[in-house]
C-alpha cells in the first residue's frame, strides 16, 4: 500500500464540506497544492479561479492527484476533468474513502461508485451511489460548524442546486445525534433546506418533529438559532404553531424565508410552490411573534419582466415597511439546473437605486448590481 499525503485545499466558502468530510479522512488543510492528493470542493463562482491553479501546480510539477467534488464538480465533470483527475459526483461521504482507499492500494478506480474520470481520454462515470444515511456520518469533528439537520429538497426550484446535488427526497439526522454534537457549541445553529421541514417529506409539517428536537436540544441550556442564517424556511411553512415553537425555545430575533420573488408569474415559472401572499403572511406573523423577517428574493431570474421586477420590488418596499429586511440576489445561471445557460434578466437603474437607498438604511443586504459580482 502506498500512503499519500492527504491535503484539503481550504478556502473560506467551502468550511461547510470541509467539516463534514475531515472526519471520514485523513486530510491537512492547505491553502495551496501540495504533493500527494489534493481534494478540492468548489462552486460554480470558484471554477475559473481554482483551474488557474491546479494548471499553475501541474505546469511547476507539483506531484499531485487532484480531486473535486461539490456543486460545480458534480454538475460539470467533463468540464472539471480538464484540469483534475477525479470528481466525486453528488455526495461525498462514502466515495471519497473509497476512492482514496484504491489510489493507495493501486486498484482499479472505476469499481468505485459516485464518480467521474478519464481513461484514455474519454470522461468515463461509475455506478450512481444511492443517498447517505446521516446518521452514519457525522456533521462534523475537527472544524465546528453548524449542524446539518436535513439534506434534499422535494422542490426543485428551477435555479436551484440542492434537490440535484442531495436528491429530491429530504432526510434527517436523528434528534440523539444532532444532541451530540450540540455539546460541542456555545449556541446551537443549523443547515437546512428548510429548517422548518425538519422530521418531514419536505412538502407538509411535521411540528411534533421539530418540537422534540428544539425539547431535546433546550435541555443543554444553551442558546437555539433554528431558521436563521445558514438556513432558511419556506414561507409556507410559517404558523402560528411553528413560530410558537421558535420563541419558547430559541434565542432568534429574526427568521430567514425564502420568497425569491413578487410576480406571481415568476414564483409559478421557477417551480417555487408557494404564492407571493404566503411569503407576506410569513412576514406578518413573524413580526406578530416579535421575529423581523429577513427574505431573501431574487432580481434578473430569466423570465423577469420589467413588470415582473416591478412587483418584486414593490414587494421589497413592503417587507421594509412592516420593518422586515431583505437579502437581495443577483440571478446566477449553475449548471445542472433548468436555468443553466440562461441570460439573466437586466436590472433597471431605478430598481438599482431602490436597493441601494435600503442598503444604506440597513434594511437590505446581499449583491444585485446589474453586473454579476457574485
Amino acid at each position: 500500500m502506498n500512503r499519500f499525503k492527504i491535503w484539503f485545499r481550504w478556502n473560506n466558502k467551502n468550511s461547510y464540506s470541509i467539516a463534514a468530510l475531515l472526519p471520514l479522512i485523513n486530510a491537512t488543510l492547505a491553502h495551496k497544492p501540495m504533493p500527494g492528493i489534493m481534494l478540492y470542493s468548489f462552486a460554480t463562482a470558484q471554477a475559473k479561479e481554482i483551474y488557474i491553479e491546479v494548471s499553475l501546480a501541474r505546469a511547476a510539477k507539483v506531484e499531485a492527484i487532484y480531486i473535486a467534488g461539490g456543486p460545480h464538480p458534480s454538475a460539470m465533470p467533463e468540464e472539471v476533468l480538464e484540469h483534475f483527475d477525479f470528481v466525486v459526483i453528488g455526495e461525498g461521504e462514502e466515495t471519497l474513502p473509497e476512492l482514496i482507499e484504491a489510489i493507495e492500494d493501486g486498484r482499479d478506480q472505476g469499481h468505485v461508485r459516485g464518480l467521474a474520470y478519464k481513461r484514455s481520454g474519454i470522461v468515463r462515470f461509475t455506478e450512481k451511489r444511492s443517498p447517505v444515511d446521516l446518521d452514519k456520518y457525522p456533521p462534523f469533528a475537527k472544524i465546528l460548524a453548524p449542524i446539518e439537520i436535513s439534506r434534499g429538497c422535494p422542490w426543485g426550484c428551477a435555479y436551484c442546486q440542492t434537490p440535484r446535488l442531495f436528491g429530491s427526497c429530504m432526510r434527517h439526522r436523528s434528534i440523539p445525534i444532532i444532541a451530540q454534537f450540540a455539546r460541542r457549541h456555545k449556541d446551537i445553529r443549523f443547515t437546512s433546506p428548510n429548517s422548518l421541514a425538519y422530521g418531514s417529506d419536505g412538502r407538509t409539517p411535521r411540528l411534533e418533529k421539530v418540537e422534540a428536537l428544539l425539547k431535546a436540544l433546550a435541555e443543554q441550556k444553551k442558546p437555539i438559532y433554528f431558521g436563521t442564517f445558514p438556513s432558511e424556511v419556506r414561507p409556507e411553512f410559517v404558523s402560528r404553531k411553528a413560530l410558537a415553537l421558535i420563541t419558547k425555545y430559541c434565542a432568534n430575533k429574526s427568521i430567514s424565508l425564502g420568497g425569491q420573488s413578487g410576480s406571481p408569474t415568476v414564483l409559478c415559472s421557477i417551480g417555487r410552490g408557494h404564492s407571493r401572499c404566503e411569503v407576506e403572511e410569513a412576514c406578518e406573523l413573524a413580526l406578530e411573534h416579535g421575529l423581523t423577517p429577513q427574505v431573501d428574493l431574487i432580481f434578473g431570474l430569466p423570465m423577469e419582466t420589467a413588470e415582473d421586477q416591478q412587483m418584486t420590488l414593490d414587494l421589497v418596499r413592503w417587507i421594509e415597511g412592516k420593518g422586515g429586511k431583505v437579502r437581495a440576489h443577483r440571478f446566477t445561471p449553475l449548471p445542472g439546473t433548468p436555468l443553466a445557460g440562461t441570460r439573466p434578466a437586466p436590472l433597471s437603474e431605478v430598481a438599482e437605486a431602490i436597493l441601494g437607498r435600503l442598503a444604506l438604511k440597513g434594511r437590505l443586504t446581499g449583491t444585485w448590481g446589474r453586473e454579476n459580482r457574485s
